[in-house]
């Protein structure tokens, strides 16, 4: 079922718009230099909203500078002080807030005057690992009780005629966090941002997310994501990316080759890098196989459109469309993919 479409500057989030991506920059927001020098390698990389942390009023001054300066959304991530949040919404795309722990009802009215003036969603953020002990104590460190805690502060919002909502239910495992999604699907439309939180480092963040996101997204839920590693940010958006490709929302090079053995003729792991890395950004949905032999050849690459073959102790050999198009010198493959792609 579509959930109900919001707006980050220009970019749609739910309602059936294609899954965003997004990151936070790990830098310290006031130093605005190298935090839009950060945010303009993760645009280049992928990223479509970036986020940003917002400690205290110089960092919410420093919104103005950096928004200024990038040409993607800009979302706030504030905690415990509704001031912040007012000084930074003229200068944001969107506020990060748990309504709950910015103080009174009065502030969080405030907090949403602010957003309705600027025309900014909130994303209300579920972590398990900062649940409110009313819930905890009801339900254990539950699905569920993360789901009552995003009822909770939706109906904060939705107190004050404020539906511009974005929800995100994050724990560090797996199936937590997909059970908390898929129970928060079941009851309410507003649009959800997936990720795991806490994930861990790039090789086991990748793969906990890919698989907590994936299944997700499979099951049709989910409007933005986060892959969220412990790395440099930029290293979240190539994950995020390879995800929505393999689940067929999003296109990009299809990129595959041999699992390697002694009949191989070709560097098969070396020229299947060089390819992922120098073409996998091209908005182009044919796959290029590589493949060690002619064992593997074009038997096991019949859904492919480019086919590299590895020929023993000669150089590799070029296939389009399963037809043999030449002998290749292996410091031209790239040269010669590109020319078919």
């Amino acid at each position: 079922m579509k959930t109900k479409q919001i707006l980050v500057g220009k970019v749609k989030i739910g309602g059936g718009a294609p899954i965003s991506i997004q990151s936070m920059c790990n830098t310290q927001t006031k130093d605005t230099k190298k935090t839009i020098s950060q945010i303009k390698k993760l645009q280049k990389s992928g990223c479509e909203i970036i986020r940003v942390a917002v400690e205290d009023l110089a960092s919410a001054n420093a919104c103005k500078i950096i928004r200024k300066n990038i040409s993607i959304p800009l979302v706030a991530d504030i905690h415990f002080d509704y001031r912040i949040a007012l000084a930074c919404a003229p200068y944001v795309d969107k506020l990060r807030i748990n309504p709950g722990n910015i103080g009174s009802d009065a502030n969080v009215k405030k907090v949403v005057e602010a957003a309705k003036k600027y025309n900014l969603p909130i994303r209300i953020g579920i972590n398990l690992g900062s649940l409110e002990k009313q819930f905890e104590h009801s339900y254990g460190r539950s699905p569920k009780a993360m789901v009552k805690s995003a009822e909770k502060h939706i109906r904060l919002l939705e107190k004050h005629n404020f539906t511009n909502i974005v929800v995100s239910l994050k724990a560090s495992d797996i199936d937590t966090t997909v059970k908390a999604c898929r129970l928060f699907n079941k009851t309410f439309r507003y649009p959800q941002h997936l990720g795991i939180t806490e994930a861990g480092t790039e090789y086991s963040g990748t793969i906990k997310s890919s698989i907590g996101i994936g299944i997700l997204l499979y099951e049709g839920i989910g409007d933005t994501i986060r892959v969220s590693l412990s790395a440099d940010p930029v290293k979240e958006i190539y994950p995020a990316q390879q995800i929505l490709k393999f689940l067929n929302l999003r296109d990009g090079l299809n990129i595959v080759s041999c699992p390697t053995c002694s009949r191989v003729g070709i560097d098969v792991e070396k020229y299947a890098l060089e390819i992922e890395r120098s073409l996998s950004h091209m908005n182009s949905n044919k796959t290029i196989a590589v493949m060690g032999c002619v064992v593997n050849g074009l038997g096991e690459a019949k859904d492919a459109d480019i086919t590299i073959v590895g020929n023993k102790n000669k150089n590799p050999l070029l296939y389009v469309d399963h037809k043999f198009i030449k002998i290749i010198k292996p410091e031209k493959i790239i040269d010669e993919v590109k020319k078919y792609i």
